[in-house]
């Protein structure tokens, strides 16, 4: 089995930053809790990327209503990380 590929990014509203997981149509049903799998690829994603120069960055050089694409990350249901293709807008 291949996985799940999630597409993450951070949203920008009038008082927060949102961190939004983009689920495929055909997500794999062996994910039947979603505040989990979406805790575990934010979880991926910060471990990859320094959350609080991503975050700052985007606050400063973005408008309200944006959301910024951070990439992907794949995963299993049994919460193996397959791939993390993620770029710093910061870089």
């Amino acid at each position: 089995m291949s996985g799940d590929t999630f597409g993450v990014g951070v949203h920008l509203t009038d008082t927060e930053l949102r961190f939004v997981v983009r689920v495929p149509s055909d997500v794999d049903s062996g994910w039947t809790d979603p505040e989990a799998f979406q805790s575990l690829v934010e979880e991926v994603v910060w471990e990859r990327l320094n959350q609080e120069a991503v975050l700052s960055t985007i606050a400063e050089e973005h408008e309200t209503g944006d959301t910024v694409s951070l990439g992907t990350v794949t995963l299993r249901p049994d919460e193996t990380v397959v791939d993390a293709a993620l770029e710093d807008p910061t870089a």
